[in-house]
């Protein structure tokens, strides 16, 4: 029974790749539309939205296929700009979390800065080298919670890192005392970007975008948090769904 259910899974599969990617598409949407409707309304929901993050993740990946290995948020969103326009000509710049180097190449082209770039993953740091190299840019592989490089960096650069750390405003805390920057320029998530968030929470689904987030922010818990860990906010706003902003160190 068990190789008859194998040989009829493999010939069903086979004949779906018969199909063209829009009979393809229509095909499993409309499956997820009759399966949603045979359960009780919670329990239909809570299908659809495990799906919705089920294809969000593949989405990512294939995104980064499609980019050639970079995400094409980097070219549509224009967040890079973000960071650019607030970095001045020769200063140092600790990008924490680097990942493959696109904001820390950016930042020493643009503005002609200094810039460090540290983060966990040895692959991404092996990337951030062979394909975003610069004469100005240094990469590190390291754990900004225990090395931060002790001196002194005129700006800190925190895209999409904060919501996967722990203990997040000791943690700003530590690194304003290590690095000692002037200004800190982070981008994180917003849990209020869209209706889909909070139903996923009441029912259950996990809402978040990745599943190492350890937070999503509101706007409240946002500035909560900036105020625990002492910094100011000096400029914030609201792009694609996530904060950018612009905090300083309490004098």
């Amino acid at each position: 029974m068990t190789a008859m259910k194998s040989v009829i899974r493999g010939a069903l599969a086979r004949a779906l790749l018969l199909l063209d990617d829009k009979r393809m598409a229509r095909l499993w949407i409309d499956m997820a539309r009759r399966r949603s409707l045979m359960l009780p309304p919670d329990a239909g929901m809570r299908f659809l939205l495990d799906l919705d993050g089920g294809l969000y993740e593949i989405e990512g990946y294939a995104a980064v296929r499609y980019g050639d290995g970079e995400h094409p948020k980097h070219r549509l969103t224009c967040y890079h700009d973000f960071f650019v326009t607030r970095v001045r000509l020769g200063e140092r710049v600790l990008d924490i979390g680097c990942g493959i180097g696109a904001v820390a190449r950016d930042v020493a082209e643009r503005s002609q800065a200094w810039v460090v770039g540290i983060d966990l993953s040895a692959e991404e740091i092996a990337t951030a080298r062979n394909h975003y190299a610069h004469p100005r840019v240094e990469y590190c592989v390291g754990n900004a919670l225990t090395d931060l490089p002790d001196e002194r960096f005129d700006v800190v650069i925190l895209s999409n890192v904060l919501e996967h750390l722990p203990s997040r405003p000791a943690f700003l805390q530590r690194m304003v005392e290590v690095v000692r920057p002037s200004r800190v320029l982070v981008r994180v998530p917003i849990y209020e970007r869209d209706w889909r968030v909070p139903l996923k929470k009441e029912l259950g689904v996990d809402y978040r975008l990745d599943v190492t987030h350890e937070t999503e922010y509101t706007l409240d818990g946002f500035a909560e948090e900036m105020a625990l860990a002492h910094l100011v906010v000096f400029h914030q706003e609201i792009r694609w769904g996530e904060v950018w902003a612009e905090v300083r160190p309490r004098d």
